[in-house]
């Protein structure tokens, strides 16, 4: 059976912002699901995603620089368009 505490937690540099970064998501995720009138989340999602994008860089993971570079290009296209 699967329980959170059984699972070992990856202990990487730099976990702050990647905490930050996931809160910050979460919170954009929900603005955008409850108020999508108000333009915040838009913003959120670009802080919260450059974050992420921060912390691919320290990691090293392309995975994470790739996906949210393109995610927050095109939050900044989807405001300026």
């Amino acid at each position: 059976m699967f329980t959170i505490s059984s699972m070992n937690q990856n202990e990487k540099p730099y976990q702050f912002i990647a905490w930050t970064a996931t809160a910050i998501l979460i919170l954009a995720a929900f603005l955008a699901s409850f108020v999508p009138e108000l333009e915040y989340h838009h913003w959120a999602f670009i802080i919260a995603n450059s974050l992420w994008v921060i912390v691919g860089l320290l990691w090293k993971e392309m995975t994470l620089i790739v996906l949210n570079a393109g995610l927050t290009l095109i939050y900044i296209f989807g405001l300026i368009l």
